[in-house]
Formats: structure tokens, sequence, C-alpha cells
């Protein structure tokens, strides 16, 4: 039976984005959900969920902490293949840095910086939160059944510029372009939240459990 791990590393609540991938995998018969910090669960895992929740620098530091853990995502993601979610800032961590605060290394495996959300209109405010319409760029199988127009949960104040067009799925318009989510092979990361997004990041979760790169 497929498992689907959601990683644990003390950056972010994780209550609400386990019920929700929990929802989706026994509604769709889609295998079993765990949280775990485990290194050796996560190396065991047919899928990588990695969320994060508050500053880049921080998060980046707490996986690095629990040793052995992002070795083990690495392993799985970049050598076996194995399909990974990166929520918010464990979307964000995907890139090659971070200007939060200060420069931050990322994962490096979609090139671009994550830098300052800076709109157009001066009266919009920072950080960008509430809900929003996405718009699709790319078709991609993450995005089966939702379109342009359908509604996502955003809270942040940084935002991910990719180098290359290409890994750019969809984004928002905030007086700007803002990117909602990245993909390349198989790896895909949301900016906004899935488990808050209600019926559009519901079906997103479960195109996930499903996907196969």
């Amino acid at each position: 039976m497929s498992l689907t791990v959601l990683v644990d590393y003390d950056s972010g609540n994780l209550h609400s984005a386990r019920k929700a991938f929990e929802r989706m995998a026994r509604e769709e018969g889609l295998g079993t959900v765990t949280v775990t910090s485990d290194p050796d669960v996560v190396a065991k895992a047919d899928r990588i969920v990695l969320p994060g929740d508050g500053a880049f620098p921080s998060c980046r530091a707490a996986l690095i902490r629990h040793t052995g853990l992002f070795e083990a995502i690495a392993d799985s993601v970049t050598r076996r293949g194995t399909p990974f979610l990166g929520i918010c800032i464990g979307m964000q961590m995907l890139a090659t840095r971070g200007l939060e605060f200060e420069p931050t290394e990322g994962f490096g495996w979609i090139p671009g910086e994550v830098v300052r959300i800076t709109p157009a209109d001066p009266a919009l405010k920072v950080p960008h939160m509430g809900w929003n319409d996405l718009v699709v760029d790319r078709p991609h199988a993450v995005l089966d059944g939702i379109e342009t127009g359908d509604h996502a949960y955003f809270v942040h104040s940084y935002h991910f510029n990719v180098a290359d067009p290409a890994h750019l799925l969809a984004h928002v318009d905030y007086a700007g372009p803002i990117t909602a989510i990245v993909g390349r092979d198989n790896i895909v990361g949301t900016q906004f939240h899935p488990e808050k997004s209600q019926a559009t990041g519901l079906r997103l979760i479960a195109n996930f459990l499903r996907w196969k790169p």
C-alpha cells in the first residue's frame, strides 16, 4: 500500500494538513498518510510532502537540525524520483536561495530566488493574505480538474521568482504576478495552503496522491 509522508521538522502546525491528506487518501483509496521526522520512514515513503510556516531562514535551519532528515528527503527525491510536494515555505526552499532577512541557500532543485512581494499598486498590503484566483500557466497532472479562476488561500510576504518560465505552473495576480505553483520532473510546490483552499486544495491533494511522474 502506498505511503505518503508529511515531514515534521518543528516548523508549522501539521494538524490541518494531516487531516486533509488523510481524508483524500481515505476517500480516493490512495494509501496511507503518516507524519514523521524519522529519516528511515521518509526514505521508505512513496510520496513526500514538506510543509513550512514562518520564515525561509528559520525553516531551512530547522530542517538541517534534524540529523539525516534533509539527506533522506534529497536522496529519495533527486536519486530515486519519489514524488515531492512542497507547501508554502516548503515550496520556497526548492529555490536556489531565499532573500528573507538574509540570503539563505535553498535546495536548488528549481532555479530561482524567493523575493519580497512588491505590488505595483502601493495600496495593496503585504503580506498577501486571503483568497485569490489561480491562473493556470501550463498543464500538469496535479492540476487535473483545476482551472483558471479557481480559488486558493495565501498567507505570505515573499514569493518564488523562477529562473525558467517552464517551471511556473500557475500564478495569481496581486497588482503583478505572484508565483502560485512550481514544478519540474517529480517535484511540485504550492505557495498557497491546499489544506486551507477548500475544493481546489482537496483536488490538488488527491491529484498528488495519485500522481505517477
